[in-house]
């Protein structure tokens, strides 16, 4: 590190605590970070400093996760901003690191997309969340959701041999004691973070008064057994850094948390209780209390590859239309269902996004067990643009950013080929197998080339609604199908090795989607036996004639047999064929031995 890079930061102390401050207060952050005393008690573990760039404060902290990397807040206070970030830039840069910055609240990722446009990926982690409740909620613990946090603490107060105190100087040692033994009664859960959390707590004991804590403590026949400290984090919120309460003591820790905001929460409007760092244990607990605000908060990397964002959604619909000659309902059918500001990586070029590929969450099965992994759609470059490597470095950056497999379908064997180069294979299986024709009545299977030449013979016809409305097909009743039931449907007839696995929203989307191309989405139930299937099917141009396409069934050869005649009469077409190009995967490390001949890929949007 350099002489000038010392010379902006240097290691927070109580001295800082006062300009800290008062830079704090000019932002009034919400976000549990924003605390001199949270940061000042975290600075052995995280290495963490301060500056004061262009009339702002930052505060930076090393990322354990990368040795020797920091990450910098956000800058607060009435300062010049931008030349702040400009000047971080500049440090990250003259020591070779890339500038992170966390954490970030929504009306500053805006600042970040309009000062620095295609420069930040910026995403966030639902175990970042603040949960922020209402004091009124949070003393009071009216209605019904709230009712079983009355009854436990109905519980606690069974026997009048309780007593609520502030925390002082006469019963720190006592809460420490406390803190002590609560971790040995917690031995079989133990974890790293929480002997973190229990140093930290030493730290802030030793200083409560010198930080301008204020805590609570709970006694139970005169013994301590639940305390809490927090301070004021802005102009109407109290944070709350640490809570603890005998685990096997009914209604301990609803009574202290409510003692502690009938006692401290005056003048306040919010209590912020801090994020549940993905412990779904924790979780649960904070939303036991149902949160007024679950106060989103993004993680920034300067980066060449970039998360599109809502002011991109322009550029986006003119790079879909481009390269895939989709019309404009089409694209604006996907950029309102399902666009997000963190599932489509782009790369701009001269102002604008010129490559992009989308990412939409699916689970396959892999070993019996069902891995999270990301279904790679619309990936595309404008033509002026291509050959600079853009498509494969969106590729590789989501595959080292989630860790996670990939999967595709390439829409023809040229792209087949170009995926197989950067390390995808085959793994789920194509189809048609079959071609229906009303004239003979029978299903003809078709060779893998005839299969090929089908599929690129289609279009789909948006203006055209060839909906069935007869209730029955042969000797099964038709009913609309939602996402839940389908998705039931579709998991229980398709599950096994290598099974794609939408969730519910994919599923409601392709349904929406299925229905802008013309085609419908029932549930068919056989009139004698009461079993139920799924029929998803859509009408399509194919050489000048009209013909249905069955996108994805969960009917056997023998009950379509039965199905389709009636369902080519009431939909005017003349041949049925089943459409499912199969898909392609990119394994992790860890999956490299892993094999399947017969996955199943379908409801891909492509």
């Amino acid at each position: 590190m350099t002489e000038k890079n010392e010379n902006k930061f240097h290691p927070i102390s109580l001295s800082d605590r006062a300009w800290v401050n008062e830079r704090l207060r000019e932002s009034n952050y919400a976000s549990c970070e924003y605390s001199f005393a949270n940061n000042f008690i975290y600075a052995k573990r995280y290495d963490v400093q301060v500056g004061e760039l262009s009339g702002c404060g930052v505060i930076r902290y090393r990322d354990r996760k990368k040795k020797g990397q920091y990450s910098y807040s956000f800058p607060f206070g009435n300062g010049d901003k931008r030349a702040a970030l400009e000047t971080m830039q500049a440090l990250c840069e003259q020591d070779g690191q890339t500038l992170q910055i966390y954490p970030v609240l929504e009306e500053d990722r805006k600042l970040l997309i309009a000062w620095f446009q295609g420069q930040f990926e910026i995403d966030a982690d639902r175990g970042d969340f603040d949960y922020l409740y209402t004091v009124e909620k949070l003393a009071s613990l009216r209605g019904k959701k709230l009712h079983g946090k009355r009854n436990h603490i109905a519980r606690f107060m069974d026997e009048d041999d309780w007593r609520y105190e502030p925390m002082s100087a006469a019963n720190l040692e006592g809460c420490r004691a406390m803190s002590k033994k609560w971790e040995r009664m917690r031995a079989d859960k133990w974890n790293d973070s929480m002997e973190e959390e229990l140093d930290v707590l030493d730290v802030a004991l030793d200083n409560f008064a010198k930080l301008g804590f204020v805590g609570g403590v709970l006694y139970k026949a005169d013994e301590i057994v639940a305390f809490t400290i927090g301070e004021r984090l802005n102009a109407d919120t109290l944070v709350v850094h640490f809570e603890k309460a005998y685990p096997d003591l009914q209604g301990a820790y609803p009574m202290i948390n409510q003692q502690f905001i009938l006692h401290e929460g005056a003048g306040f409007t919010y209590v912020n209780r801090e994020e549940d760092t993905g412990d779904l244990g924790l979780r649960k607990a904070k939303l036991s209390y149902y949160p007024d605000i679950l106060l989103k908060k993004y993680r920034v990397a300067q980066s060449s590859v970039v998360f599109a964002n809502e002011t991109d959604t322009d550029a986006v619909r003119r790079l879909w239309q481009t390269c895939f000659g989709d019309e404009r309902g089409y694209i604006d059918l996907y950029l309102s269902n399902r666009f997000q500001t963190e599932n489509m990586l782009v790369i701009h070029a001269d102002g604008r996004p010129v490559s992009m590929l989308s990412l939409l969450p699916v689970t396959v099965t892999i070993g019996g067990e069902q891995r999270a992994a990301r279904y790679v759609y619309a990936v595309a470059t404008l033509p002026a643009y291509r050959g600079r490597g853009y498509a494969s470095r969106l590729i590789e950056h989501a595959f080292q950013k989630y860790g996670e497999p990939l999967i595709l379908q390439p829409a023809d064997e040229g792209l087949r080929r170009y995926y197989e180069r950067l390390g995808f294979d085959e793994t789920f299986r194509q189809s048609p197998c079959w071609i229906y024709n009303s004239c003979t009545e029978k299903m003809t299977r078709v060779s893998e080339n005839a299969q090929y030449e089908l599929a690129q013979d289609l279009t789909f016809v948006p203006e055209s609604r060839y909906e069935i409305r007869a209730a029955q097909l042969g000797a099964w009743q038709t009913q609309d199908i939602f996402a839940k039931e389908y998705k039931k449907l579709r998991d229980d007839y398709f599950a096994g090795e290598g099974y794609v696995e939408w969730d519910e929203d994919a599923i409601a989307y392709a349904i929406k989607e299925n229905a802008y191309c013309g085609g419908g989405t029932k549930k068919l139930i056989d009139v004698e036996t009461g079993r139920e299937r799924v029929l998803m099917y859509r009408v399509c141009a194919q050489g000048g004639e009209r013909a249905l396409q069955v996108v994805e069934t969960t009917l056997n050869e023998q009950e379509l047999a039965q199905v389709l005649p009636p369902l080519l009469q009431g939909t005017h077409t003349c041949r049925a064929y089943e459409k499912n190009e199969g898909g392609m995967i990119l394994r992790t490390k860890e999956l490299e031995g892993w094999t399947c001949e017969d996955g199943y890929l379908n409801l891909t949007l492509g």
